[in-house]
């Protein structure tokens, strides 16, 4: 049989921006062409397909959708440009107006790609397949046969949030709540695990409301599913909403072997008057009651949040009553970022709003305060017993790790230990600014 030299692989690039959602969203899509002969290749390189799948979180997360788009263009000026995504979904319009776009699709229907290609092929014509989201109620079959991580794998739960923030434009950009059946999860998880993966993270847009639209389960009935799974050593949840962590459901948290103890508990801000106009359904004095619960089941958990400078009317005082509330907690990481209007939200019409200079300064103080707590959290896990799962190699004999309560660990080991759990002692030193070091117990 001879070779057909003339034979050309059909080559697919994507760029993925944005949340870990997206990062799954996109590999359940490679799996998809490279089902149909495609070959995924760096976004760098020439393709006959570059998917951009895109973030509308922020402004910039707009540009850099955009900035994508016509690269990919001047990447392969004859390449099909598939926009696809949150930017896509939420501003149909903007993404009409890029020349460089042949085919349009939201966050619905992605597992149809290849049919809305195919029908791009026929006559090269720009195509915009994005339709209504917010009447979706079927969680989108987008699966993951294989992880392309190395020591922990990402699973993506549910869909969609109902919570319409005033600042927020992600429940026009994914729609409302749609949560994965539970046993289609159990089924992924056993594939992973017996692939070799001792950890899995669950992952989605509000991970707190799964399962409510079934009516027959919640977040922790399926956690309490996958730990029956032999082999799962981890179980690591996203970021979700602080009032669902409730005292019974971390009784049963604390009876799950394989929980992680990190709670990346969503704050926005510390100012009770600022939560009000956000729309959050906490005050801080809930929020601190929630902590200190947690704390008391779980005396070293990881608490890791995320923390939003300069919403539209934000006061200095609203901003130090933010300041003295997060020192106040004590979080181990916090992620800092700047309001960004998004239109078609409440808050893009509210009064006063604050100028980007203050902004930025209000978020190097957040971030200064959130590498010194960072610091001190390490300090107080110095000579603790800890299990660590080892994921990198870097140089001379040293390998990294993550803790349970997701604290990088150093670790020096002539063996390859990727994939291993060990049990340390992890010290902290000034060696590494924000990493413990490890010794055999």
């Amino acid at each position: 049989m001879m070779l057909d030299v003339n034979f050309h692989k059909k080559k697919v690039a994507f760029m993925t921006l944005g949340c870990k959602v997206n990062t799954y969203d996109s590999e359940a899509m490679m799996e998809i062409f490279e089902a149909a002969g495609y070959e995924v290749v760096a976004f760098s390189e020439v393709a006959d397909v570059y998917v951009i799948n895109t973030c509308t979180i922020t402004n910039l997360g707009d540009q850099k959708s955009r900035k994508m788009m016509r690269k990919a263009k001047r990447l392969n000026s004859d390449g099909i440009i598939c926009a696809v995504g949150c930017y896509v979904q939420a501003s149909p319009d903007e993404v009409e107006k890029i020349q460089e776009v042949d085919l349009m699709i939201g966050t619905k229907n992605r597992h149809e790609i290849l049919n809305y290609l195919d029908a791009h092929l026929k006559d090269h014509k720009k195509r915009d397949f994005v339709s209504d989201i917010m009447d979706e109620k079927i969680f989108e079959p987008m699966v993951i046969s294989e992880v392309k991580r190395k020591t922990r794998a990402f699973i993506k739960i549910q869909e969609g949030c109902n919570q319409f923030c005033t600042y927020c434009i992600v429940p026009y950009a994914r729609g409302p709540i749609r949560s994965r059946p539970m046993s289609d999860v159990v089924a992924e998880v056993v594939r992973v695990v017996n692939s070799g993966y001792r950890e899995v993270i669950l992952t989605g847009i509000h991970i707190a409301s799964y399962g409510v639209d079934q009516g027959d389960s919640d977040l922790i009935d399926l956690m309490e599913e996958l730990d029956k799974i032999p082999g799962l050593e981890r179980i690591r949840l996203g970021s979700m909403e602080p009032k669902f962590v409730t005292e019974d459901r971390l009784k049963r948290l604390f009876l799950i072997k394989s929980f992680c103890p990190h709670f990346h508990l969503s704050l926005q801000s510390g100012s009770d008057t600022v939560l009000k106009r956000m729309a959050r359904h906490y005050t801080t004095a809930e929020y601190l009651g929630i902590v200190k619960k947690i704390r008391a089941y779980f005396p070293l958990a990881a608490l890791t949040t995320d923390v939003m400078v300069g919403f539209p009317g934000e006061t200095v005082d609203e901003f130090n009553q933010t300041f003295a509330f997060i020192q106040a907690v004590a979080f181990y990481q916090i992620h800092v970022f700047k309001y960004s209007k998004r239109r078609g939200t409440k808050a893009a019409d509210f009064p006063n709003q604050v100028d980007d200079d203050t902004k930025t300064k209000r978020g190097h103080i957040l971030s200064e305060l959130s590498q010194s707590l960072e610091v001190a959290f390490l300090k107080k896990n110095h000579g603790q017993k800890a299990r660590v799962l080892f994921e990198a190699y870097t140089k001379g004999d040293s390998h990294q790790g993550h803790t349970e309560n997701y604290i990088p660990v150093m670790f020096t080991s002539e063996e390859k230990i990727d994939g291993r759990i060990m049990e340390l002692r992890v010290l902290y030193t000034q060696r590494y600014a924000n990493k413990l070091t490890g010794n055999i117990l």
